[in-house]
C-alpha cells in the first residue's frame, strides 16, 4: 500500500454494504466517543458497510452532550462518577455504568432492534448488559481491548478474592460472546486458551491508525519551553503507564547528566496524573516536565509533530508485555523514532523504529533517550522505518477487513 492509498482511510461506502440493514450498537465504558480512536475507526467502518450504527459510553471533557450525531452514528452518553480509585471507587464506577448502559440499551432497542452488541472492555461486565438481548436473537461480540486479571494485578501489585474475580468475569465474558475480536495475537491466545474460544471465532483486528486524520502539522516551538529538543509521551495516566519510571529518567538525565536541553511534554489524563505532577514538582523537575492533561486534537497533533522522539515507558509486566498501545502506532505515524522498554507486543509493533531499554530501568531509558536525541539522522531512519511499516501492514485500512469478518460470522452471513 503507498502512503496517497493509506491516507484515503475509511470509504465513505464499503464495496457491496455487507451489512446493510443491520443494526450494531457498541457499548464502550472507559471513554467517551469519538475520542476513543480505536472504537470510533470500527463505528465508522460498520457505518461504511451499511450497518445503522448506536453507541453507549460516558460522557468527558468536551463530549458532554447526552445525545449526538456525529457522521451518521448515534452516539448515547452517560455520566459515570469520578475515575476510580480503590475497590469500592471502582464498584460505583462500575454499578452506575451498568445502570446507564442497561436503561440505554432497552431504550434504543424499543427504539430500532439491534441485531448486534459489541462490548467494549474495561471492565468484563458488558456481557450482563448483552445477556437477555440474547433471548431475542441479538449477537454479542466481545472487542477485547484490555486482559483485565494482569491490568488489575499490574495496579495493586497482588492477586487473591478481586484478582480472582476478574478471571471469573473474563470466562463468562468469553462463555457469552458469539464471536470475539482480538488487538493481537497475544490477546487472542488468551481469548482461546484461558476463555475457551475456539479459534476461528476469535478475529485479530490491532488498533491501527487512521491516516487519513493523524497528520503532522506545523511544529509549535511554545512547546520546547526554549529548549533545544523535545521528547513526547501520548497516553493514560495511570499507576500501571510507568510515567513515574519516565520521571525517573528525566531526574538522571538533568541532574546526573546535567543535561537541560530536553523538553519532556506528556499528553493525557487518567487517575494518577495530580500524584505525578507532585511527584515531579517535588524533584524540581516541573520546569522540564509538561504534563497537558486530556487535550484536544490539535494539541496532541502539535505534541506529535514537534517532538524530537516518542517515549513508551509502560513497565515490563504481563499486561503490558501482552498489549499493544496506540501510543506506538501514534508515533510512528508521524515518522517518530521512539524509546520503550523491552515488551513482546511493543516490540512486535515498532521494530526497528525503537530503541529498547532494560526492562524497567530508569537510568538505561535516559541513556537511550540521549542517545537519540544526539543522533538525528539515525532518529529519522528509524522514523522512516516507522512510517513505512504502518503503511503497508498496520494503519486502519488493514483491520477492515477482519473487523467485518467477525460481524458477518456473529451475523451468519
Amino acid at each position: 500500500m503507498s502512503d496517497l492509498a493509506a491516507e484515503e482511510g475509511i470509504p465513505a461506502v464499503i464495496e457491496g454494504e455487507p451489512l446493510k440493514g443491520k443494526h450494531a450498537l457498541i457499548v464502550v465504558e472507559n471513554l467517551p466517543l469519538p475520542f476513543d480512536r480505536r472504537v470510533w475507526q470500527e463505528a465508522r467502518t460498520l457505518k461504511a458497510a451499511g450497518a445503522h450504527v448506536s453507541i453507549i459510553c460516558p460522557t468527558g471533557k468536551g463530549h458532554e452532550k447526552r445525545f449526538e450525531q456525529i457522521e451518521g452514528v448515534d452516539i448515547y452518553r452517560h455520566p459515570l462518577p469520578l475515575e476510580a480509585k480503590g475497590a469500592l471507587g471502582f464498584l460505583l464506577e462500575y454499578g452506575a455504568a451498568l445502570f446507564w448502559e442497561t436503561w440505554l440499551a432497552w431504550r434504543i432497542f424499543f427504539k430500532r432492534r439491534f441485531d448486534t452488541i459489541q462490548g467494549c472492555n474495561p471492565p468484563d461486565l458488558i456481557f450482563l448488559v448483552a445477556l437477555p438481548f440474547k433471548l431475542f436473537g441479538v449477537k454479542y461480540i466481545f472487542d477485547h481491548h484490555d486482559i483485565n486479571p494482569e491490568l488489575y494485578e499490574a495496579k495493586f501489585d497482588k492477586r487473591g478474592f478481586f484478582w480472582r474475580l476478574m478471571v471469573l468475569f473474563e470466562k463468562l465474558t468469553f462463555g457469552v460472546a458469539n464471536v470475539s475480536i482480538a488487538t493481537n495475537e497475544s490477546y487472542k491466545k488468551i481469548a482461546v486458551e484461558r476463555g475457551g474460544m475456539k479459534p476461528e471465532r476469535v478475529h485479530v483486528v490491532r488498533s491501527g491508525p487512521d491516516l487519513s486524520r493523524l497528520k503532522r502539522v506545523e511544529p509549535v516551538e511554545a512547546w520546547k519551553n526554549g529548549r533545544a529538543h523535545m521528547v513526547g509521551y501520548v497516553g493514560v495516566m495511570g499507576e500501571q503507564e510507568g510515567i513515574d519510571l519516565l520521571i525517573d529518567a528525566v531526574d538522571h538525565i538533568v541532574r546526573k547528566q546535567g543535561r537541560e536541553d530536553i523538553q519532556f511534554v506528556l499528553v493525557g489524563g487518567g487517575p494518577a496524573l495530580d500524584d505525578l505532577k507532585q511527584m515531579t514538582a517535588d524533584k524540581g523537575l516541573a520546569d522540564f516536565i509538561t504534563f497537558t492533561g486530556r487535550a484536544p486534537d490539535q494539541e496532541l497533533f502539535e505534541v506529535l509533530s514537534t517532538m524530537d522522539l516518542g517515549v513508551n515507558p509502560d513497565r515490563v509486566n504481563a499486561m503490558n508485555d501482552k498489549s499493544t498501545m496506540n501510543k506506538i502506532m501514534e508515533y510512528m505515524s508521524l515518522e517518530k523514532a521512539m524509546v520503550q522498554f523491552d515488551v513482546t507486543e511493543g516490540k512486535f509493533s515498532a521494530r526497528e523504529a525503537s530503541l529498547y531499554a532494560a526492562p524497567n530501568d530508569a537510568v538505561d531509558m535516559a541513556e537511550k533517550i540521549c542517545e537519540l536525541v544526539d543522533d538525528p539522522a539515525r532518529r529519522a531512519a528509524m522514523g522512516k522505518y516507522g512510517r513505512e511499516r504502518v503503511v503497508k501492514e498496520l494503519n486502519w485500512q488493514h483491520q477492515i477487513d477482519p473487523l467485518l469478518a467477525a460481524y458477518k460470522q456473529a451475523l451468519d452471513l
